[in-house]
């Protein structure tokens, strides 16, 4: 773990035990990587919260913590394009932008593990493939965090603001 990654006030996953925490780590209550948690729990809400542009923000900020070919980094990325390609079917309906980006996430979230710092990474990428058919797949769709679909509150849309 790197020290700059390092969040002492990120909880513990509410379910199952995802690619990234180990609840025998100390540092960043399990998480490999705090701030990469903390980024997904508030980008997720936002998403599912219909702030498309403000959970693309959580994702791309915190993926500049990481290198090229690094897991975190591929994963971040594919959010960002997650975020952005529904920011463009929903906000300006231009599906043609949404499937470009959406293309693009699944390359980027190819060989993420299928439950990666509580993303369903595996239903992300199953929706994008039916959403790259019919675009209506992607309408209610909510992402899965601890194997539940938050939203977000106030503190998500701080976190947001300070990015």
């Amino acid at each position: 773990m790197d020290e700059h990654t390092r969040d002492p006030d990120v909880a513990p996953p509410t379910a199952g035990a995802p690619t990234g925490w180990c609840p025998g780590r100390v540092a960043s209550n399990g998480w490999e990587h705090g701030t990469l948690r903390r980024a997904v729990v508030h980008g997720v809400r936002l998403y599912n919260d219909g702030a498309y542009h403000e959970s693309h923000d959580c994702f791309e900020d915190e993926w500049y913590n990481y290198g090229r070919g690094s897991t975190e980094s591929a994963f971040l990325h594919g959010m960002v394009q997650v975020a952005a390609g529904a920011y463009k079917h929903v906000d300006f309906l231009d599906d043609d932008g949404m499937r470009s980006l959406f293309t693009t996430a699944l390359q980027y979230l190819r060989g993420v593990p299928a439950d990666y710092y509580g993303v369903d990474v595996t239903d992300v990428r199953h929706v994008l493939a039916l959403a790259l058919k019919d675009a209506s797949r992607l309408d209610g769709w909510r992402i899965t965090l601890d194997d539940r679909r938050p939203t977000a509150g106030d503190d998500s849309y701080a976190y947001a603001a300070h990015r």
